[in-house]
């Protein structure tokens, strides 16, 4: 609600705003949110452990971390309200480089351009992607409060990039000089978190703070408990030190894991066979320095099979080569990206140094001849290629015709194309002589596929690219499955089976080398593209056969609440291999063995749900862990640890008093296993499931992880979030312009599942109108209490109003419980109030029931309270006058509900509206110049409705057949053609179909048997039914004071069309009924003017 809103809407957000405030006090001196594990084990249902990835802290906290954390909320306030014994807690996390690394730029800033500093003017402009709304710490961070009025895109404001540091802290609302305190890491660790702890209690949090902390050393109480975890995974062999290809950052000096990055979150190392492509002496004068050594061109492929097919390389024209030295003799032509690969991965004379002997364009190698590893072509020529890319691979690309659709265009262009060739200066006789050169059988496409896919596929040249990708995802995928060496040492063999042999040929001749690449561009947060280097460090073993065993386990066990994310976690247990767990730079925890390096973030993050229930026990509610008074860091021993979570004797020479020991123990054995982690579904493919295989390897089954429930990302106003164009909103931004219950009532709103979800301004600012509104109508109701109507529930409206408030607290129980907050509120909402709406409607000059509307305030008070806890808390103690809290009265009592009175009403409902909308047409006239003319000296009167109860005739034999081929388990039906064919031989043996045409009679039926079949797989048997499960006449004769007050009519009367006596009384108008003969639910009214 922005500051051009009127200032009634202002008023009514204000309004709401100090709600919010008087109700978050009263909470506080309740302390409602403490929890605390009790003595007895707890019954399936008796407790809740919820929990939420810790966000990182170097920003405020963003509407992104709050959709994630609205899922968690609203479980664990309807787990409380149906009186569970519910611990929610909460963390902060500063483990990693973001942090340090943040802080050394405003350093060097500060140092390069002054105090403040003046920044050389940049013009850029960019389009900026989505926020990441998870709201974990990780591979996400927060986000600067204020406004945001960058141009940068995604990469560049989470890196510095070109905008620098103190521009970011800036939009912070923050001063030069409050700026500069920034330069201290720690300086951060103690500003964010405080102002995150107020924002989430400014939303309602229901947390126990007792339990918070932030992570690193600083913390030596989480420190201790890092340590021991990281010491239990080496002790068990989780943890090994080796050379492993990784993503690594060149500026930072250390591995790049996703939450180190920018952009490129997910990518992982794509190893390629790189062959020795050897020049042929003498070299052209460009390249003379180059004479001595061995040259190279070092074609990266995924296809080292097919090498014998060689007809030529390929590179790319205009593109920047360069020849750099691998060791004391030889060279490797291929672009500077790539040979800086090379150099991280100690092929480069001077290791993570390339040494570029000389620059070449790809024109410079157009006709090199070559002699290449398993070719048949003795020497083969360097040729131009349009398509060839060289920030994927080397820029350096081997050419195999007879299985590549790409090479074979290429050189069909080539060889065809005269001018063409004369363009790249392409001799003759570098092109003419060679032929393709079949290696493989193809199942489909024999041992020339290529060329036979470009021909069906009618491909002309290299520029076809949409017909080639296809044609090679074809070629490639049959090949390398079912096709069948015919040539080399390896014929008959499957390529399959053959691929590593070869390979491992080559790499054994020294003909080739292994190199890997990021699979896709990799930024770091530090603002340079990242490299993958073979590093020496610590690893844990994702991956190894048996802990991914237990996993899979874990996992099959869990509850997920969607496929969707159940396959995503098999999909990352497919592929997860080793993960590198230490760091040299940032901050957190030190590897305990080994001190120079560090605990990454994404590895001191797996089981601290664990730390969680004991944490208010060490650390006394200081997140930092400053008050030592109760335990001292030093006495948590590993021996200590292993007793508390992991069934380990107990401590014998600890200093800590038994009782503390027991109880702390007591508290963990209580909580565990927690019931419900929820997260943005972009941490499957790491920190979730990073949490389950570390788990499984410290504790035992009965402590592993219940259930995760994951969600997309969130929208605003249906565009991706961005700060860029200012579609962006911290957690204290939107409670400010909407109130926290707005804001949550939004989030809710914003939708479930793996599907990005869309927080819409609008329906923020409706929630403000619709509470604001239910309080006043409360009070107005409340205040008039003596004058509602008393006694029992009576009439229909009262029956039906009951009912209703029935099926709302079964339906809405049920959403809560299958965390569906959408539907939550749909139902025990939107759907209550349209209720309570129409209630008082159809009660008329008798007035509403005093009890049920009592009733209708407790029910929707408790209904809406995990997704609007202060508007029910205000409601609870301020205007209802009730002991207690709201957020722990009990789900609502109810009986149970009545469907067929509910169908009943919709009936009414339907019948009214439907006689509304005819009325209205007969009242108005048919013309078009009389549409919106009232004509009120013709207005009718009278209204006859005409009812049929009962099916009849061909619609009677239509639900016959359909029932008797209707399986009311799976709720599906026999062929059509069965039905139609039984249907049509029926209806010629009864009276309906005599004398009839029975194509005719077929188009007739169709429609309705397709009504009837759609039906029935939504509702079941009983929409075959010849008559609906309630009295039609009855239900219309006991609502005639309400139709009669909705149509305006002074007389109604409620007939039978099968009395030829009520037919009667139609007199002229008895046509209608054949026009439009009633049947069941669909009642035919005539209107007369008597």
């Amino acid at each position: 609600m922005a500051d051009g809103e009127p200032k009634e809407s202002r008023k009514r957000r204000d309004d709401l705003l100090s709600y919010e405030s008087q109700v978050q006090k009263w909470w506080a001196e309740g302390d409602v949110f403490r929890a605390d594990a009790k003595e007895s084990v707890p019954l399936p249902g008796e407790k809740f452990f919820g929990n939420f990835p810790f966000p990182y802290m170097n920003g405020y906290l963003h509407l992104g971390h709050a959709f994630s954390l609205s899922k968690l909320e609203f479980a664990a306030a309807y787990h409380r309200l149906r009186g569970a014994n519910v611990l929610l807690p909460f963390a902060f996390h500063c483990t990693g480089m973001p942090i340090k690394a943040s802080a050394d730029k405003l350093s060097r800033e500060i140092e390069m351009y002054g105090y403040p500093p003046v920044f050389p003017v940049v013009n850029e402009e960019s389009d900026e992607p989505e926020a990441k709304p998870g709201g974990e710490s990780e591979g996400n961070e927060t986000a600067p409060g204020g406004k945001f009025k960058g141009k940068k895109s995604k990469a560049v404001a989470k890196t510095g990039g070109i905008k620098f540091q103190w521009e970011i802290m800036q939009s912070y609302d923050l001063t030069d000089e409050e700026i500069a305190a920034f330069r201290e890491p720690s300086h951060w660790l103690k500003y964010f978190p405080p102002l995150a702890v107020e924002d989430l209690k400014a939303f309602g949090l229901g947390c126990d703070w007792r339990r918070t902390f932030i992570t690193t050393d600083i913390n030596p109480y989480f420190d201790a408990f890092v340590r021991w975890q990281m010491r239990k995974l080496k002790a068990m062999g989780k943890i090994v030190k080796d050379l492993r290809y990784t993503i690594y950052s060149p500026l930072d000096g250390q591995p790049c894991a996703d939450h180190d990055r920018a952009s490129g979150e997910g990518v992982i190392p794509q190893e390629y066979t790189l062959i020795k492509m050897e020049v042929v002496a003498p070299f052209p004068p460009k390249m003379s320095v180059l004479e001595g050594k061995k040259v190279y061109l070092a074609a990266a492929t995924l296809r080292p099979e097919t090498m014998y097919g060689q007809t030529n390389a390929w590179v790319l024209p205009g593109g920047k080569y360069g020849a750099f030295e691998i060791n004391d003799t030889e060279v490797f032509i291929l672009t500077k990206r790539a040979a800086l690969n090379l150099a991280y991965q100690r092929l480069s004379r001077v290791p993570e140094k390339p040494t570029c002997l000389i620059e070449l364009t790809g024109q410079d190698l157009i006709g090199l001849p070559l002699k290449s590893p398993l070719a048949f072509n003795e020497i083969i020529y360097t040729l131009p290629m349009l398509s060839v890319l060289t920030e994927k691979g080397t820029g350096i690309v081997t050419s195999v015709p007879s299985d590549s659709p790409d090479d074979y265009m290429a050189l069909q262009d080539l060889r065809s194309k005269p001018a063409f060739r004369a363009k790249f200066g392409v001799k003759d006789e570098w092109v003419l002589p060679f032929e393709i050169i079949p290696i493989i059988n193809h199942p489909d496409f024999g041992d020339r596929s290529a060329e036979r896919i470009c021909i069906e596929k009618k491909i002309k040249s290299q520029n076809e690219r949409e017909k080639l990708d296809e044609a090679k995802k074809i070629i490639y995928k049959g090949g390398f499955y079912e096709g069948t060496m015919t040539v080399g040492e390896y014929a008959g063999l499957k390529v399959q089976e053959a691929k590593s042999l070869i390979r491992n040929k080559l790499l054994e001749s020294n003909e080739a080398v292994v190199y890997s690449e990021p699979e896709k561009k990799v930024m770091s947060r530090s603002g340079d593209e990242c490299v993958v280097a073979l590093t020496d460090q610590w690893y844990l073993t994702y991956g190894e056969a048996e802990w991914r065993k237990l996993a899979e386990k874990c996992l099959a066990k869990m509850n997920l609440y969607s496929d969707e994310t159940r396959h995503g976690f098999e999909h990352t247990l497919s592929w997860l291999d080793r993960w590198a767990c230490s760091r040299n730079f940032g901050l957190g925890t030190r590897i305990p063995w080994d001190e120079e390096f560090l605990v990454e973030s994404l590895s001191d993050s797996t089981i601290y749900m664990a730390y969680y229930t004991v944490s208010h026990f060490l650390q006394r509610g200081d997140m930092y862990g400053d008050d030592t008074s109760a335990v001292k860091p030093e006495q948590l021993t590993d021996e200590v640890w292993d007793f508390l979570f992991c069934g380990g004797p107990y401590p014998e020479s600890s200093a800590l008093s038994s009782d503390l020991l027991y109880k702390m123990k007591q508290e963990f054995e209580y909580w565990y296993p927690f019931d419900l982690r929820v997260s943005g579904k972009d941490l499957i493919q790491n920190h979730l499931t990073f949490c389950i295989y570390n788990h499984t390897a410290i504790f035992p089954d009965n402590h592993w992880p219940l259930g995760f429930r994951c969600n997309g990302h969130i929208m605003l106003n249906a565009e991706k979030m961005s700060k860029s164009t200012g579609n962006f909103r911290t957690l204290r931004q939107a409670i400010k312009e909407f109130s926290a219950d707005a804001t949550r009532f939004a989030l809710a709103d914003a939708g479930d599942g793996m599907d990005d979800a869309n927080f819409v301004f609008e329906t923020a600012n409706s929630a403000i109108l619709r509470l604001t509104k239910e309080i006043a109508w409360i009070e107005e109701v409340l205040a008039a209490e003596a004058s509602l109507r008393t006694g029992d529930a009576s009439t229909y409206a009262d029956k039906v109003f009951d009912n209703e408030m029935n099926i709302a607290v079964e339906v809405t129980e049920k959403n809560y419980s299958e965390y569906m907050f959408r539907e939550a509120l749909k139902s025990g909402f939107y759907d209550l109030q349209a209720a309570r709406d129409e209630y008082r409607l159809s009660c008329g000059s008798g007035g509403m029931n005093r009890k049920l509307v009592l009733q209708f305030i407790d029910v929707q008070t408790r209904l809406i309270a995990p997704i609007c806890p202060h508007y029910s808390e205000y409601v609870w103690r301020k205007l209802l006058k009730k002991e207690g809290f709201a957020i722990k009265a009990g789900w609502p009592e109810a009986g149970s509900p009545d469907f067929i009175l509910k169908k009943a009403n919709q009936y009414l409902q339907d019948s009214i509206v439907s006689m509304r909308k005819l009325l209205q047409k007969q009242v108005s006239g048919t013309k078009k110049g009389n549409a919106n003319v009232s004509n009120t000296q013709n207005k009718p009167t009278v209204g006859l409705i005409f009812v049929n109860e009962l099916y009849d005739g061909w619609k009677k034999e239509c639900l016959i057949i359909l029932e008797k081929h209707f399986d009311p388990v799976s709720r599906t039906f026999a062929p059509d053609q069965d039905i139609l064919t039984e249907l049509l031989t029926e209806l010629q043996k009864s009276p309906v179909g005599q004398g009839v045409n029975l194509k005719q009679m077929q188009k007739l039926c169709m429609p309705f048997l397709r009504f009837k079949k759609d039906e029935a797989k939504a509702v079941g048997k009983q929409a075959l039914d010849l008559k609906l499960p309630f009295g039609e006449i009855e239900v219309l004769q006991e609502n005639l004071d309400l139709i009669k007050r909705q149509l305006g009519l002074e007389k109604l009367e409620i007939l039978s069309a099968d009395d030829p006596v009520a037919v009667q009384r139609a007199g002229p108008h008895a046509s209608l009924l054949k026009q439009n003969p009633p049947s069941p639910g669909n009642p035919t009214a005539i209107f007369l003017n008597e």
